[in-house]
């Protein structure tokens, strides 16, 4: 534990990594909260509701790098006031919208959606050094678990036990307060130790070896959202589809476990290796046909692959992309996060619904994560050290 006692002895980041713990919470919460207005107050079915979703995803996959273009240009306080307006605004009036028109808005607030995730990778880069960087990204990743273990539980207790338009100004007051807090607290997106200079053109530093890294973050959401449906649809056809949420806590702690230990040791595996690990262990779980609990014990040791995959490719980006870009290149790693979601739940879906047991939907999902770390491998690997890695941080 010593890398991370190092890590919390830094000014500012045990604070930072609080709020953005707190303030990743409410976004855990909006799929599901969004999904079950539809479902329990509208009256439509899951379709309409993943129709409402995909709209929010496609806004949010767009928004995501412009947001960063934003924050590099004009700072974070500036795009604060924006997002923060422009979502609050979205969930607070949403319970008052017809399906007809929350579609199309559903689009338009995903579009303005504050990014507390991104914006966390960008202050953990510039208030860490490089060399503790793992070991905070590390960090990083489980804060993310831990909030999908708090956020999506709180969504269902209040749509369920009060109502869905509750829980709906409910997020609103999650997001407002998300908004505010980080204004106040403004964490610094550039180091004591780094100068902004001329933004350089994109074609210099979305490389090949970089889109190979987001690769591999797409592809392990890939496989988490494929993983997840088939999870559901293996347990409905034990009839324990009220053990869901119990076999979800154990998978998330099997990643907060994999990435306390990548976080502390001296070296870790390549992002690549990671990937490859989590498709393969994925796999096998197709001969797995017995209650929640072993099924969730089986599907731990991919899970444990979860964490370090994904604070890999923080650490990478980081290292990858000069300063005045940082913004930009985080909101591309978030966009491709939430491509993986939009496109591995259908598409494992499908396979789950046209294979002769769901359980071939695993099989899938870890197909498709190794598809996806052998086209990023060759990316990664064809492509020239980078030029950009050393100016990311440049010394004054």
């Amino acid at each position: 534990m010593e890398r991370y006692q190092k890590l919390f002895a830094l000014p500012g980041v045990r604070s930072l990594l609080i709020l953005i713990f707190l303030t990743r919470i409410p976004v855990a919460a909006a799929g599901m909260t969004l999904t079950l207005h539809v479902v329990l107050d509208l009256g439509r079915g899951y379709g309409a509701a993943g129709l409402v979703g995909g709209a929010s995803t496609i806004g949010i996959a767009i928004g995501a790098p412009l947001y960063g273009r934003f924050i590099d240009r004009y700072g974070l306080r500036r795009a604060l006031v924006i997002t923060t307006v422009g979502e609050t605004a979205f969930w607070a009036t949403a319970p008052l919208m017809p399906y007809p028109v929350l579609l199309p808005m559903a689009f338009l607030g995903g579009l303005l959606a504050i990014q507390p995730m991104s914006i966390g990778r960008q202050a953990v880069a510039a208030l860490v050094p490089e060399a503790q960087r793992r070991t905070a990204y590390s960090l990083d990743s489980i804060s993310v678990e831990l909030c999908f273990m708090v956020g999506p539980v709180v969504a269902v207790a209040l749509a369920t036990q009060v109502s869905t338009s509750v829980a709906l100004l409910v997020l609103a007051a999650g997001f407002l307060a998300t908004g505010v807090s980080l204004f106040i607290f403004n964490p610094p997106l550039r180091g004591s130790d780094e100068v902004t200079v001329d933004r350089p053109p994109r074609s210099e530093w979305l490389s090949r070896r970089l889109i190979g890294v987001l690769l591999v973050g797409f592809g392990a959401v890939f496989v988490l959202a494929g993983t997840e449906v088939t999870m559901i649809a293996v347990l409905r056809q034990h009839n324990e589809v009220e053990w869901a949420g119990a076999a979800t806590v154990i998978l998330c702690l099997a990643s907060i476990a994999g990435g306390l230990v990548h976080g502390a040791v001296r070296k870790s595996l390549s992002q690549v290796v990671l990937m490859a690990s989590l498709g393969a262990l994925t796999m096998p779980v197709l001969f797995v046909d017995s209650t929640w609990w072993i099924l969730a014990l089986a599907l731990a040791p991919a899970s444990a692959m979860c964490a370090p995959t994904i604070a890999s490719t923080g650490e990478r980006v980081a290292q990858l992309v000069p300063v005045a870009v940082r913004g930009e290149a985080t909101g591309l790693q978030s966009s491709a996060f939430t491509c993986g979601v939009a496109l591995g739940s259908p598409a494992i879906g499908f396979v789950v619904d046209h294979s002769g047991s769901p359980g071939w939907g695993f099989v899938g999902a870890g197909a498709g994560g190794l598809v996806i770390a052998a086209c990023a491998a060759m990316l990664i690997r064809r492509s020239p050290a980078p030029a950009l890695a050393e100016p990311a941080s440049v010394k004054v």
